[in-house]
């Protein structure tokens, strides 16, 4: 059969089944997404730190998570931490590694947010009698959320497409249900094609929204 006969007969099959690993895929994305946020605000913190060790460890940090594939990072995870005590599940494998690639990016979008925040907020808002933590959270981020979102937006699209790379430790989503079908029918053009469709429905409009919100923030500057 050529490939248009394939899609005919086989295609609705293939749709259906990699349909089924969207709820695993987007668990991983967002879970992860969390995680990265979490994480690279803790990170960017330490990168713009007075003191010397924080900001070293921060930038070791975002050298090495940057530097390094994240393939290779899941592989440490899943089959490394086991040798020191800790076997963590495959979703959890694909949170922490993807989570913890993907902080060392929002660090720097972090850092370069709070660093477009004219220093006199701070030193306004400390003469007021604010902490600095206090006025970190509700005058330097608040403003710098304007700046970050359009970046913020495109992370989480990358993190969505890198989630393809998790069937290589055993969560089924949708690339491993890809390979499953391309090894029962040998059809690795359909399927695969099916695949990147599926995920072109989501990342397309996120980078819409992407661009609409780089629109106003140029909008608000």
């Amino acid at each position: 059969m050529n490939f248009f006969q394939v899609m005919e007969q086989k295609g609705w099959y293939f749709f259906t089944t990699l349909m089924g690993g969207w709820p695993e895929t987007l668990a991983v994305a967002v879970c992860s997404f969390v995680f990265a946020m979490v994480i690279g605000l803790v990170i960017a913190l330490m990168r713009l730190s007075r003191w010397r060790i924080p900001r070293w460890f921060a930038i070791s940090y975002i050298e090495f998570f940057r530097g390094t594939p994240a393939l290779v990072q899941l592989f440490v995870i899943y089959f490394g931490f086991p040798d020191i005590g800790f076997q963590p599940s495959p979703f959890q494998a694909a949170i922490v590694g993807l989570g913890l690639n993907g902080a060392a990016y929002m660090a720097e979008i972090y850092r370069a947010g709070i660093e477009s925040i004219h220093r006199g907020q701070m030193e306004a808002a400390l003469s007021l009698g604010m902490t600095p933590a206090r006025a970190m959270q509700h005058i330097i981020l608040p403003q710098a959320m304007r700046t970050m979102l359009p970046p913020i937006t495109n992370f989480a699209i990358v993190l969505l497409k890198d989630t393809s790379i998790v069937f290589a430790v055993g969560v089924v989503e949708i690339m491993a249900l890809a390979r499953n079908l391309v090894t029962e029918t040998l059809q690795s053009a359909a399927v695969y094609l099916i695949a990147g469709a599926l995920y072109l429905c989501v990342t397309i409009p996120m980078a819409r929204l992407a661009a609409r919100l780089e629109r106003q923030r140029q909008a608000w500057q």
